[in-house]
């Protein structure tokens, strides 16, 4: 299988799965997270390996109809992106502020990295 389809559609379940019928939610979790095979999940569920193939297939797409209307993904990696950005920025501020007299000004700024990587957990 494909690492970014993986990826991508992990992402969208994570935000949209409870939008998701609970049958579709355990076929996309099982395939996905658990990494069972379509023939593992229809022995499991008692569904023929092509009603798991329908159902994933269909909530896939209804993932994806999610996000094209909600944008919830694309947002929190926007702002993932600019939280790194400002983790970043406060690290080369750090490392100016050492060859100075400002070193009470590191704790500071070390709270504020700490601050941005809370927010990207």
């Amino acid at each position: 299988m494909n690492i970014e389809k993986m990826v991508e559609i992990g992402l969208l379940f994570e935000q949209y799965k409870e939008l998701l019928t609970d049958k579709q939610k355990e076929i996309v979790s099982l395939y996905y997270d658990e990494d069972y095979s379509l023939g593992e999940i229809s022995e499991n569920l008692n569904v023929s390996r092509q009603g798991v193939y329908d159902t994933l297939k269909r909530s896939e797409k209804i993932l994806k109809e999610y996000e094209k209307k909600l944008h919830l993904v694309e947002n929190l990696k926007k702002q993932e992106c600019f939280i790194n950005n400002v983790s970043d920025k406060i690290v080369d501020i750090k490392k100016d502020l050492e060859c100075k007299e400002y070193t009470n000004l590191i704790p500071k700024l070390e709270n504020i990295q700490k601050l941005c990587r809370e927010m990207l957990k």
